[in-house]
């Protein structure tokens, strides 16, 4: 027998802040709350018209399989389950069938294996109609048996890149991103490494989930994005990370920061166009979008500008991986310096161009 996959191989692992404290993920989502409420009515419109639970009917399985990818700490990953499964179930409902005829529900939480799965598990709903089970490994390798999904969930996740291109890092490259920490304002060099681990990395995703996923199946991805035809360096995370690297900057000059660890620290995500995501989809070949569009609303400028706000995010998301790198030690020194830098540029923020764009997808049956 062929053994499982090790997905750890493929990527390298970005995690979150766990537990439940005042820096941690779990208390500090609200953006990606946000866009989980927002795409709620759409996720039930698409599972009312296009899933095919006839399919699957005629199947000997009694078990329906939802996989939130990129599941994190929770809360959000709950109110995103919730949502499919009574959607489905209602569906279920609406071609007569009785309660026993309709499938039990099984949710599989997958993350890195770095994620605090603990956390995780502590937080589920106490009255889930669902079993509930943990799945650690990278998504973008193999992680589930095939044709054993029938509903994929990802929402906050494939903006982040299976590891930092490789050549960002080597002095002898042209792409050697030195005294920057992001590429989008950076050298043509460095942003065309980004673009191609994109490629890569979107093209592994899909091929994965294809194996995975049932035929008929559906699988949801909401994605921060930047407008088609808007330059990188026009980004709202352009200006995020700009601005955290301008604050390693000043650290490195005051000498708490090593230059040399500096030079080697590269933020790992990409923001894709909804165009680049379309042709993702088309080139792997084995999906069908069925709809795409951005969500409205998604991020008040009054919300983009606020210090406090903007700061809790940023440090929830990027603590652990700039801990690693530099040490515990500079964290509270770094965030309190980016947080008086936000105040003091508010309209920066503003500025930025920042979209989320929902993509439902189903699988071609051929």
């Amino acid at each position: 027998m062929a053994a499982v996959e090790d997905t750890n191989k493929l990527s390298e692992a970005y995690p979150m802040n766990a537990g439940d404290g005042p820096n941690s993920y779990a208390n500090n989502s609200t953006f990606q709350k946000i866009a989980v409420n927002s795409s709620q009515e759409v996720v039930r419109e698409e599972i009312a018209e296009k899933l095919d639970i006839q399919t699957f009917l005629l199947s000997s399985c009694n078990t329906f399989r939802i996989a939130d990818l990129g599941c994190s700490t929770g809360p959000n990953t709950f109110f995103a389950v919730d949502n499919i499964l009574e959607t489905v179930q209602l569906k279920y409902q609406s071609q007569g069938l009785s309660s026993h005829q309709i499938p039990k529900f099984q949710v599989f939480f997958n993350d890195q294996t770095t994620n605090d799965f603990n956390m995780l598990f502590k937080s589920l709903p106490q009255n889930r109609q669902y079993y509930a089970a943990g799945v650690p490994g990278s998504f973008y390798g193999r992680i589930f048996p095939n044709a054993s999904i029938h509903f994929f969930h990802c929402s906050f996740s494939n903006h982040w890149l299976s590891r930092v291109p490789k050549e960002i890092g080597n002095k002898e490259s042209p792409a050697w991103n030195k005294g920057k920490i992001y590429y989008s304002s950076s050298t043509t060099e460095v942003t065309r490494a980004y673009e191609t681990q994109h490629a890569l990395d979107m093209e592994r995703f899909l091929n994965a989930r294809a194996q995975e996923i049932v035929y008929g199946g559906l699988m949801v991805l909401i994605i921060p994005c930047r407008p088609n035809g808007t330059p990188h360096s026009h980004t709202l995370a352009n200006i995020t990370y700009e601005t955290l690297g301008s604050c390693l900057i000043d650290m490195a000059r005051k000498g708490v920061v090593d230059e040399e660890k500096l030079d080697s620290f590269n933020i790992p995500v990409y923001i894709m166009s909804p165009q680049e995501l379309q042709v993702a989809v088309e080139r792997t070949g084995y999906f069908s979008i069925e709809r795409m569009e951005v969500l409205p609303n998604m991020f008040p400028n009054s919300s983009l500008s606020n210090a406090l706000l903007s700061t809790s995010h940023v440090r929830a998301v990027h603590e652990e991986h700039i801990k690693q790198h530099f040490g515990e030690e500079i964290i509270d020194e770094l965030f309190n310096l980016y947080h008086k830098k936000v105040e003091e540029r508010p309209s920066k923020f503003e500025s930025g161009k920042t979209i989320v764009s929902l993509a439902v997808l189903k699988r071609n049956t051929n």
